[in-house]
Protein backbone atom coordinates (compact mmCIF):
# COMPACT_ATOMS: atom_id res chain seq x y z
CA UNK A 1 0.00 0.00 0.00
CA UNK A 2 1.12 3.00 -1.08
CA UNK A 3 0.72 5.66 1.66
CA UNK A 4 0.81 8.33 -1.05
CA UNK A 5 -2.71 7.03 -2.35
CA UNK A 6 -3.90 6.42 1.21
CA UNK A 7 -3.58 9.97 1.46
CA UNK A 8 -4.87 10.86 -2.03
CA UNK A 9 -7.75 9.01 -1.15
CA UNK A 10 -8.41 10.49 2.28
CA UNK A 11 -8.25 13.63 1.07
CA UNK A 12 -10.82 13.24 -2.16
CA UNK A 13 -12.93 11.60 0.58
CA UNK A 14 -12.46 14.69 3.32
CA UNK A 15 -13.62 17.06 -0.09
CA UNK A 16 -16.28 15.16 -0.49
CA UNK A 17 -17.28 15.05 3.12
CA UNK A 18 -16.73 19.31 2.99
CA UNK A 19 -18.57 19.37 -0.07
CA UNK A 20 -21.71 17.27 1.22
CA UNK A 21 -21.89 18.99 4.53
CA UNK A 22 -21.73 22.25 2.68
CA UNK A 23 -24.23 21.69 -0.12
CA UNK A 24 -27.02 19.75 2.53
CA UNK A 25 -25.69 20.09 6.09
CA UNK A 26 -24.41 23.36 6.61
CA UNK A 27 -27.25 25.48 5.00
CA UNK A 28 -29.97 23.80 7.48
CA UNK A 29 -26.98 24.61 10.82
CA UNK A 30 -26.59 27.95 9.63
CA UNK A 31 -30.51 28.51 9.06
CA UNK A 32 -31.23 27.10 13.04
CA UNK A 33 -27.99 29.53 14.18
CA UNK A 34 -29.29 32.44 12.40
CA UNK A 35 -33.26 31.43 13.73
CA UNK A 36 -31.84 31.14 17.07
CA UNK A 37 -29.61 34.23 16.79
CA UNK A 38 -33.10 36.29 16.08
CA UNK A 39 -34.91 34.29 18.85
CA UNK A 40 -32.08 35.36 21.69
CA UNK A 41 -32.21 39.12 20.02
CA UNK A 42 -35.56 39.31 20.27
CA UNK A 43 -36.13 37.97 23.68
CA UNK A 44 -33.58 40.84 24.65
CA UNK A 45 -35.45 43.48 22.83
CA UNK A 46 -38.52 41.81 24.73
CA UNK A 47 -35.88 42.11 28.06
CA UNK A 48 -34.85 45.61 27.76
CA UNK A 49 -39.16 46.72 26.72
CA UNK A 50 -40.18 44.73 29.43
CA UNK A 51 -37.31 46.76 31.90
CA UNK A 52 -38.34 50.15 30.38
CA UNK A 53 -42.15 49.14 31.24
CA UNK A 54 -41.36 48.15 34.63
CA UNK A 55 -39.35 51.30 34.80
CA UNK A 56 -42.37 53.35 33.41
CA UNK A 57 -44.50 51.58 35.67
CA UNK A 58 -42.65 52.46 38.57
CA UNK A 59 -42.06 56.05 37.97
CA UNK A 60 -45.96 56.22 37.57
CA UNK A 61 -46.81 53.88 40.86
CA UNK A 62 -44.84 56.53 42.46
CA UNK A 63 -46.63 59.59 40.88
CA UNK A 64 -49.65 58.15 41.16
CA UNK A 65 -48.62 57.58 45.14
CA UNK A 66 -47.65 60.86 44.93
CA UNK A 67 -51.08 62.31 44.01
CA UNK A 68 -52.70 59.84 46.77
CA UNK A 69 -51.00 61.71 49.32
CA UNK A 70 -51.62 65.10 48.49
CA UNK A 71 -55.24 64.07 47.91
CA UNK A 72 -55.31 62.55 51.34
CA UNK A 73 -53.10 65.59 52.56
CA UNK A 74 -56.18 67.78 51.26
CA UNK A 75 -58.60 65.83 52.62
CA UNK A 76 -57.41 65.88 56.07
CA UNK A 77 -57.08 70.06 55.93
CA UNK A 78 -60.58 70.18 54.53
CA UNK A 79 -61.76 67.66 57.38
CA UNK A 80 -60.16 70.02 59.73
CA UNK A 81 -61.27 73.16 57.98
CA UNK A 82 -65.00 71.67 58.45
CA UNK A 83 -64.43 70.34 61.84
CA UNK A 84 -63.34 74.11 63.19
CA UNK A 85 -65.80 75.74 61.27
CA UNK A 86 -68.26 73.33 63.10
CA UNK A 87 -66.83 74.58 66.09
CA UNK A 88 -66.97 77.39 65.40
CA UNK A 89 -70.49 77.43 64.14
CA UNK A 90 -71.17 75.29 67.58
CA UNK A 91 -69.66 77.73 69.90
CA UNK A 92 -71.47 80.75 68.32
CA UNK A 93 -74.71 78.66 68.64
CA UNK A 94 -73.81 77.92 72.24
CA UNK A 95 -73.14 81.64 72.92
CA UNK A 96 -76.73 82.64 71.38
CA UNK A 97 -78.28 80.46 73.31
CA UNK A 98 -76.87 81.51 76.46
CA UNK A 99 -77.31 84.94 75.87
CA UNK A 100 -81.66 83.65 75.38
CA UNK A 101 -81.57 81.92 78.38
CA UNK A 102 -79.73 84.63 80.21
CA UNK A 103 -82.25 87.19 78.54
CA UNK A 104 -85.36 84.74 79.74
CA UNK A 105 -84.17 84.59 83.40
CA UNK A 106 -83.33 88.05 83.95
CA UNK A 107 -86.73 89.02 82.17
CA UNK A 108 -88.60 86.08 84.64
CA UNK A 109 -86.64 87.90 87.72
CA UNK A 110 -88.05 91.10 86.42
CA UNK A 111 -91.23 90.10 86.05
CA UNK A 112 -91.09 88.44 89.81
CA UNK A 113 -89.62 91.65 91.28
CA UNK A 114 -92.40 93.63 89.38
CA UNK A 115 -95.22 91.11 90.93
CA UNK A 116 -93.34 91.45 94.66
CA UNK A 117 -93.68 94.74 94.72
CA UNK A 118 -97.20 94.94 93.45
CA UNK A 119 -97.80 92.80 95.84
CA UNK A 120 -96.25 94.88 98.27
CA UNK A 121 -97.95 98.09 97.43
CA UNK A 122 -101.29 96.38 97.61
CA UNK A 123 -99.90 94.68 101.46
CA UNK A 124 -98.91 98.17 102.69
CA UNK A 125 -102.31 99.72 101.42
CA UNK A 126 -104.39 97.32 103.43
CA UNK A 127 -102.30 97.58 106.51
CA UNK A 128 -102.05 101.32 106.01
CA UNK A 129 -106.22 100.95 105.84
CA UNK A 130 -106.38 98.50 108.80
CA UNK A 131 -104.13 100.64 110.93
CA UNK A 132 -106.17 103.73 110.15
CA UNK A 133 -109.15 101.46 110.91
CA UNK A 134 -107.37 100.90 114.47
CA UNK A 135 -106.23 104.30 115.01
CA UNK A 136 -110.09 105.27 114.58
CA UNK A 137 -111.88 103.13 116.48
CA UNK A 138 -109.41 103.22 119.13
CA UNK A 139 -109.10 106.80 120.89
CA UNK A 140 -105.91 109.06 120.68
CA UNK A 141 -103.68 107.54 123.17
CA UNK A 142 -100.02 107.94 122.67
CA UNK A 143 -99.28 104.65 123.93
CA UNK A 144 -101.78 102.73 121.91
CA UNK A 145 -100.74 104.60 118.83
CA UNK A 146 -97.19 103.95 119.30
CA UNK A 147 -97.68 100.18 120.21
CA UNK A 148 -100.15 99.89 116.82
CA UNK A 149 -97.42 101.96 114.56
CA UNK A 150 -94.92 99.34 116.16
CA UNK A 151 -97.32 96.14 115.43
CA UNK A 152 -97.43 97.67 112.05
CA UNK A 153 -93.86 97.98 111.37
CA UNK A 154 -93.55 94.41 112.38
CA UNK A 155 -95.88 93.16 109.74
CA UNK A 156 -94.40 95.33 106.92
Amino acid sequence: MNIQLTMLGQLISFVLFVLFCMKFVWPHLTAIMRERQRNIAEGLNKAAAAEKQLEEAGAQVEAELAAAKQQSADLIAQARNRASQILEASKTQAAEEADRIIQGAQAEIDQGVNRAKEELRIRVGELAIEGAEKILETNVDQAAHQAMLSRLAKQL
